[in-house]
């Protein structure tokens, strides 16, 4: 596994979320809300993973670079499923060591790799990969811009991307955009429209799908797992963390039900 020598103090919340959901408990409930079992902080669904191979013309030719990648989901399972090479990307190193174990452990060892950098300081050779994907990270960035603009310089002319991502519903009042940065992710506000950012970091929109019904059922099916399954998930995250995430969540789909955030998918072309 290849590391940079320099990782950016932002990536302590996220190797802290990326540690509790890999706890036995929280990636049991994962498989039940999402179908799958990484230890993932994403949305993706596993029929919405199945999806990616054909979107973005992978086969066992492919390079894939997945951003954001966390503990390798949806990445390590695109590498099985497609047959493809794939370079897990993320700041977390702890998070890529779980990923690396997992590939390894499913014998993709030979095709993943995994880097410690940011998404938008790619280390990386321009025009060095034919696809690329990132779920839910753009608004998790302060620099959205910086990213497309630094995967639009390491993808090759009609390379595809992929990318799950939470915003802001549009043209809200200041109070209910303030609600919605507030219960959304980190960062979730954005200076434009993801269209317009796209267009002037040098990609063309081939799709793009609304996923927010998608993301509110898998949100109210988290709530009621953390809710049944108080008694284990207290334990695993002591009872100060299980109430805040339970309530936060339960913040979260308010908004979402009162149309205040969406979830988007983005395929983009070079």
């Amino acid at each position: 596994m290849k590391s940079t020598t320099e990782i950016p103090s932002c990536c302590c919340s996220f190797e802290a979320q990326h540690e509790q959901h890999t706890h036995p408990a929280m990636r049991a409930l994962e498989k039940e809300v999402l179908g799958c079992d990484f230890g993932g902080t994403s949305w993706t669904t596993r029929s919405q993973a199945d999806e990616i191979p054909a979107a973005l013309n992978l086969d066992s030719d492919s390079h894939l670079l997945e951003i954001g990648a966390g503990t390798g989901w949806p990445g390590i399972y695109l590498a099985a499923k497609a047959s493809c090479n794939v370079t897990l990307l993320d700041i977390p190193v702890s998070s890529l060591k779980h990923a690396w174990q997992r590939a390894d452990d499913e014998r993709l060892g030979d095709r993943c790799d995994a880097v410690a950098a940011s998404g938008a300081a790619l280390p990386f050779t321009d025009d060095a990969f034919g696809a690329i994907g990132h779920s839910d990270v753009l608004c998790c960035l302060p620099d959205k811009l910086a990213m497309l603009k630094e995967c639009r310089r390491v993808a090759c002319t009609g390379a595809r991307m992929l990318f799950y991502v939470i915003a802001p519903a549009p043209g809200l009042s200041k109070v209910h955009l303030d609600e919605a940065c507030r219960v959304g992710p980190p960062f979730v506000d954005i200076p434009d429209d993801y269209v317009s950012l796209l267009a002037e970091s040098g990609w063309d929109l081939v799709e793009k799908t609304d996923l927010t019904a998608e993301y509110l059922f898998a949100l109210r099916r988290l709530i009621e797992g953390l809710e049944t399954g108080s008694a284990t998930l207290e334990k695993a995250l002591g009872p100060a963390e299980f109430n805040r995430q339970l309530q936060h969540r339960r913040e979260q789909a308010s908004a979402i039900e009162r149309g205040l955030l969406e979830r988007e998918i983005y395929l983009v072309q070079a």
